[in-house]
């Protein structure tokens, strides 16, 4: 499988060539970095300089670069795993404008215990229909956005099964809580790789369903097998983890 990374000197670009590595017959053919201070002839500053022949793009980047890493997708007819988060609302139309040429894997989090997570918090919240309900996410001190997309997308689950329910991110200044609002609290901090915790309370019990990522490691191994997944799919569209984990059913 032959990959180009968008983001390939991050954090998580580094965690990614690391992983396929160790994965037989994957290659990081090109990886872009408009700040990449050198160039080794697979880092690169643009996607003018990747090859053509890639099987998928990783992007672990900056919702920056959104525009012109779909523009390479479209003209190469390339599916995308985009892995960055904090995108605009104007980024994501052009993400569901290319997904009806090309196959793209959106994820807020590509860990598969963030899947099952999501899947608990969607039948717990069914469960207690009137449950109140708190998430709070917790990421180290560079993380740009605030909520989390994966604090965002375990509200849109507690969405599915209450319509109504209105998100109220960084509860503050005076008024009670109302009956539909789900409370979304950020903490930045240190090192932390990621903690998402739900919290769903009644007048006589709570439950608490919580997942912790120890290394970034976990995100990167998700990242490969949502690219395997897209590998030599001629379907456009919007793929999620769902999808990956209904074909490993």
């Amino acid at each position: 499988m032959r990959i180009i990374l968008c983001g390939y000197t991050g954090h998580m670009g580094r965690e990614v060539r690391e992983c396929a590595a160790r994965v037989p017959g994957c290659e990081i053919v090109a990886g872009v970095d408009p700040m990449a201070e050198t160039t080794d002839g697979v880092c690169v500053r643009s996607f003018a300089e990747c090859p053509a022949d890639a099987d998928v793009i990783i992007d672990f980047s900056h919702h920056s670069m959104t525009g012109d890493l779909l523009d390479f997708a479209e003209k190469h007819r390339l599916p995308v795993v985009l892995a960055t988060t904090g995108q605009t609302e104007d980024e994501k139309a052009r993400i569901r404008l290319a997904a009806e040429k090309v196959p793209v894997f959106l994820a807020a989090n590509y860990s598969l215990g963030i899947a099952a997570l999501t899947d608990l918090v969607k039948r717990a919240a069914a469960l207690y229909p009137d449950g109140e309900i708190e998430i709070v996410e917790q990421h180290h001190d560079r993380k740009l956005d605030a909520p989390s997309g994966t604090a965002l997308a375990l509200f849109r689950a507690v969405q599915e099964v209450r319509p109504q329910a209105t998100a109220n991110c960084g509860r503050s200044g005076q008024g009670k809580r109302t009956a539909d609002e789900v409370g979304i609290h950020a903490v930045r901090m240190g090192n932390i790789v990621g903690v998402h915790e739900v919290m769903i309370g009644t007048q006589n019990e709570r439950i608490t369903l919580k997942h912790e990522a120890f290394s970034r490691g976990v995100f990167a191994e998700g990242s490969l097998k949502a690219a395997a997944f897209l590998k030599g799919k001629s379907q456009p569209g919007i793929y999620d983890m769902k999808d990956l984990l209904k074909e490993g059913e």
